[in-house]
């Protein structure tokens, strides 16, 4: 059997995707704005080329004020639109193990229990959960629990359309078989995550449904304390580039020593949190490649192992040799600072100057 993309405009232009998209190049954004800022605070530390650094300072934190922003308007539409065609990644990310009654409120923290389905401990900000992921009061946010029945009822389902495929494939003109079929189609992909287990799904004992039904939910903890690292990050983020954004409308640029030294020791602040982020996109969507169509443990190649491993080694040499380059050249040149402009007038190229007499 061999899955097709029928439609390119439907895969770029869905909503997830255009979401995700912005919010991924405005973090970006964010990433670029923080390492100015933070570099430019520590000239200001070292006391280097003040002017300059007021300057770019000055530019980083309006700049990064508009692209935090952004980053957490979209965040928020993000998980809107989670709400809507992702919800076994909300429940996830939330930890929700039951359906509260609406509006549901948000786990600031707790301990996520796989085993037990339950959280061993957790702070809560009442109703907020609800509002921020359905925007009404009235909608439930579905718990992993009900959602794992639905599964179930969707596996078994799945296993009827992978036999009647057989049926097909083997060279049935029954049209009531074709009918039949794709009645069930849209639960083909519930069926296929029982191929982890069995080759012949259609004949799938309870055990391996059972089984099938717990792996269709990704691994909770994981999922839930990365996403709290990803917003953690973002609303430190949000603080330092808001106090710096403040401090450039007041015309006070480096009079707070503590300001600066948070910017540059904040400056890999967004490097976590994107990658932090990227894993809840990723981790959370298991187990689908594609979402409830081609499970990951059935979407594999026909490469061998010894071609994944020669080249995820070269991949990993090869990035690994462009992180060499990239951190010599940051440092190389973020020590230099603007004396690279060749000008005359910074730091570097004054100092070589200054045992001449005056003029």
């Amino acid at each position: 059997m061999r899955m097709e993309m029928v439609s390119f405009s439907e895969l770029v232009l869905n909503p997830v995707a255009q979401v995700k998209f912005v919010h991924t190049v405005a973090s970006g954004y964010v990433t670029g704005a923080m390492f100015i800022l933070g570099i430019s605070a520590w000239y200001m530390l070292k006391g280097r080329d003040f002017a300059f650094a007021k300057r770019s300072f000055a530019i980083a934190a309006s700049f990064g004020m508009a692209a935090v922003l952004s980053v957490i308007v979209l965040g928020d539409e993000s998980g809107y639109e989670m709400g809507d065609v992702q919800k076994t990644k909300l429940a996830a990310i939330e930890a929700e193990w039951e359906t509260q009654p609406a509006p549901a409120a948000f786990t600031l923290f707790g301990i996520p229990d796989q085993e037990e389905e339950t959280n061993k401990f957790a702070i809560q900000i009442p109703y907020a959960l609800g509002i921020i992921a359905t925007r009404s009061v009235d909608t439930p946010v579905i718990g992993l629990k009900e959602l794992m029945v639905q599964h179930e009822e969707r596996i078994r389902n799945g296993m009827k359309a992978y036999s009647l495929l057989e049926q097909l494939r083997s060279g049935s003109t029954d049209q009531a078989v074709r009918d039949q079929f794709n009645s069930m189609k849209k639960d083909l992909g519930y069926g296929l995550l029982l191929k982890r287990y069995t080759p012949n799904v259609a004949d799938a004992t309870e055990a391996q449904i059972q089984q099938a039904t717990k792996d269709s939910i990704p691994r909770v903890a994981p999922l839930y304390f990365a996403f709290r690292i990803m917003v953690a990050c973002g609303f430190l983020l949000l603080a330092i580039i808001a106090l710096s954004f403040w401090s450039v409308i007041r015309n006070r640029i480096g009079e707070k020593k503590w300001l600066l030294r948070a910017a540059l020791y904040g400056i890999p602040l967004p490097w976590i949190a994107v990658e932090a982020g990227w894993f809840v996109a990723e981790y959370g969507r298991q187990p689908w490649a594609i979402g409830e169509v081609l499970p990951t443990a059935v979407a594999n190649s026909s490469l061998t192992a010894g071609d994944l491993i020669f080249s995820m080694v070269l991949i990993c040499g090869l990035y690994t040799l462009f992180l060499v380059a990239e951190l010599f050249l940051m440092f190389k040149f973020a020590r230099l600072g603007p004396s690279s402009l060749k000008t005359g007038r910074y730091h570097f190229e004054q100092s070589s100057t200054t045992t001449q007499p005056a003029r």
